[in-house]
This record gives C-alpha cells, structure tokens and sequence, in this order.
C-alpha cells in the first residue's frame, strides 16, 4: 500500500486542441498506452457524499485498488496492489478486496459488503515530464462518449498552476471548468 497527496490541475480539450498538444509536444500516437478504471461506490453514493472515489486501474495486466479522500490540498490518493483473481472478484461478486483500503472505507462508516462496480471508463494516455511536474495527455470512452483532457500532477500547487496556465496561454487553449473523471463518468452514466 501507498499513500500520497495528489495534486493536479485539468482541462479538458477539444479534439482539435488535444491534436495540437500532440504535434507541439511531438508525440507518436504509438505512445498512448490503454487503461481502464472500474468505479466502484454503494447504491446510495455514500463515497460520492464523502467528495470520495473508489476505483480499480487495470493497465499493462496489472491491477491496482486506489481510494481517493479529501485532504487540506489536493487529495489524500491511497493505492493497493491487487491480483487479476481478486479485482475480478471485487468485479463479479462484489467481494471487497482485504487490506489498508478495505479498513480506511469500514473507518468511513460504509459496510464494504455494500460495493457495486458502476462500470468501466477506458483512457488511451501518454504522460511525460514537464518542468516540475507529469504532464497527462488523455483520450477518454465512456458510456457512448468520449472526451480528450489535459492533466497537470505537481508537488507545489503554485508553481504547478503557473506552469499549467501558462502552457494553455501559449498554446491560445481556454482555460475550462473540468471535473474529474469519475464525476464526468457518473454525470454520463445517471443522466442516460
């Protein structure tokens, strides 16, 4: 298990824009590597009523249980490794896998019987190091849409957002409202 604060800065891009990031940071499209998140919450959004996410990241054969909460900046990003048998199991049967994450959500009040996978976003990605940061190039699918984003990871939320603005103003892309993935999913998802 591993924990740490994450702090990101998002856009989400029109094609076109998504295309222009790739040309003025020379990217082959080659590069983009698949992931699916698998979002996981109870019937009554109890995660979602904590500003929290509950997810599997399936990428390169290798699964991953992560659990987002609030923290004083950014937010608090917990990860556990976990085998294809188990993420399965916690796909199919809702059999909550054991571990660190398994007691933060019985800490949070919520019964981890109560779990159901709402379903599956896939992104095609490219990340890179960009000045002090990771720099994230996304093409999302997801319940019959899609969507392109820019993300921005940093360690200083300063510096981090002078950065990021700064490359949207070079680039002339606006900056827009974004929200994070697994809101656009359940947005996508509920209004069906």
């Amino acid at each position: 298990m591993s924990q740490h604060i994450e702090i990101e800065f998002k856009n989400l891009l029109k094609e076109n824009e998504f295309r222009q990031l790739i040309d003025y940071f020379h990217i082959g499209t080659s590069n983009f590597k698949s992931q699916k998140n698998h979002y996981f919450d109870t019937f009554e959004f109890h995660l979602k009523n904590l500003d929290s996410a509950l997810r599997i990241r399936e990428k390169n054969g290798c699964y991953e249980l992560t659990l987002k909460q609030p923290a004083t900046e950014g937010l608090l990003e917990t990860n556990q490794d976990i085998s294809k048998e188990t993420a399965y199991a916690f796909l199919n049967q809702n059999t909550f896998p054991e571990g660190e994450i398994q007691q933060l959500i019985i800490e949070c009040g919520v019964n981890p019987k109560d779990f159901t996978c709402f379903g599956t976003l896939k992104t095609d990605r490219y990340e890179f190091p960009y000045k002090e940061g990771l720099l994230v190039l996304d093409h999302s699918s997801y319940v019959n849409q899609e969507d392109f984003e820019l993300e921005y990871e940093v360690t200083d939320a300063k510096a981090g957002k002078e950065n990021f603005l700064t490359l949207l103003e070079t680039l002339q892309i606006p900056e827009r409202e974004t929200e994070n993935k697994v809101k656009r999913f359940y947005r996508a998802k509920f209004q069906e």
